[in-house]
């Protein structure tokens, strides 16, 4: 059950949940509360909202407030502005299994910096974005279980970010990874509420809460999309600034 009322540096913050159906594609079963982005505040986000970091042109094409990746070169798409508190929901869904990418958040300026394609950010906090073949490629390349990382929500810090992992955590402590599996698979939509408030960042999948962590530094920095070398589609991106 979801807690409806949590105070956030003195502010108490009721009624961001709302009894919603869930978006078009993703099914009820059973039914959960869904933050829909909808109502005052909310703002969608699209093309004019983002510019390259070191993407090529072609990596990222828009139809409205629908992007469509190619995976190439392995890179970011910052947004133009920088957030401190807010909330955010986007939906997801990799085109080919194993798929790899993300959301970062918090990605201060440095570390955006001269990124030549082929690199990723180095810092922010990581809500990652990754296909169950993912693991099953892992496991088949590797011969052994892959048990640094899960397919179902992991969050974590990068680079020079630093963040406290919510239990349960990855065997090296560095991240937060899902209390319950939620994730669908490959060609299915996902749908991802994130709530960033006071360096604490929470990761809802599809419905339910499942990771995230505290005392993250900074706690103010770029929204970026990530390139990770697979095609991936994101839609309904929006986000709402909180004090």
């Amino acid at each position: 059950m979801m807690r409806v009322a949590k105070s956030f540096g003195g502010t108490l913050v009721i009624g961001w949940f709302l009894a919603v159906a869930p978006p078009a594609g993703i099914a009820d079963d059973p039914p959960r509360a869904f933050v829909d982005g909808a109502g005052a505040g909310w703002k969608t986000l699209g093309e004019a909202d983002f510019t390259r970091a070191n993407c090529d042109p072609q990596t990222w094409t828009w139809k409205g407030a629908d992007v469509h990746c190619t995976g190439q070169p392995v890179g970011v798409l910052r947004s133009k502005k920088t957030y401190a508190n807010f909330e955010m929901v986007a939906r997801w869904r990799h085109l080919k299994s194993g798929g790899n990418s993300g959301f970062f958040v918090w990605a201060p300026e440095k570390a955006l910096e001269g990124l030549k394609p082929g690199e990723l950010p180095r810092g922010g906090i990581e809500v990652q974005v990754l296909d169950h073949g993912y693991a099953e490629q892992f496991e088949k390349q590797n011969g052994r279980k892959a048990d640094w990382f899960t397919t179902n929500g992991d969050v974590f810090p990068v680079g020079t970010s630093r963040m406290n992992p919510f239990e349960p955590r990855s065997p090296n402590g560095s991240r937060s990874f899902p209390s319950k599996n939620l994730s669908r698979g490959v060609n299915e939509w996902n749908h991802y509420y994130v709530r960033a408030i006071n360096g604490e960042i929470r990761l809802w999948v599809n419905g339910e809460e499942v990771s995230g962590g505290n005392g993250c530094d900074p706690r103010q920095g770029y929204l970026c999309l990530e390139s990770e070398g697979s095609p991936v589609e994101f839609t309904q991106i929006r986000i709402r600034e909180l004090p």
